[in-house]
């Protein structure tokens, strides 16, 4: 069974975005400040269980049509790289 993690789309109060990273089984907290800490934090997390993990994302809302659209489209390329990785292995 996946554990769950919650990944939440926060703005910064500088201008920009950070994406709060929850594991929900053990309540560890990583706060992502761009797309390359959020792969980081994802992969060193969910190795501890195997990488059988779910992310469940959510966003405040406050959040900026044009962050919102940002995360997204990083998001996308990083899981197009991830399956692209996995093909090769």
């Amino acid at each position: 069974m996946a554990v769950k993690f919650t990944a939440t789309i926060k703005e910064n109060g500088l201008g920009g975005w950070y994406i709060e990273l929850l594991d929900t089984f053990d309540g560890r907290k990583a706060v992502c400040k761009n797309m390359q800490v959020f792969e980081d934090a994802i992969e060193q997390m969910g190795d501890e269980y195997g990488g059988d993990i779910e992310v469940e994302w959510a966003k405040d809302d406050n959040v900026t049509y044009e962050h919102f659209h940002e995360v997204r489209e990083e998001m996308a390329q990083y899981q197009k790289r991830y399956n692209e990785e996995k093909l090769n292995v």
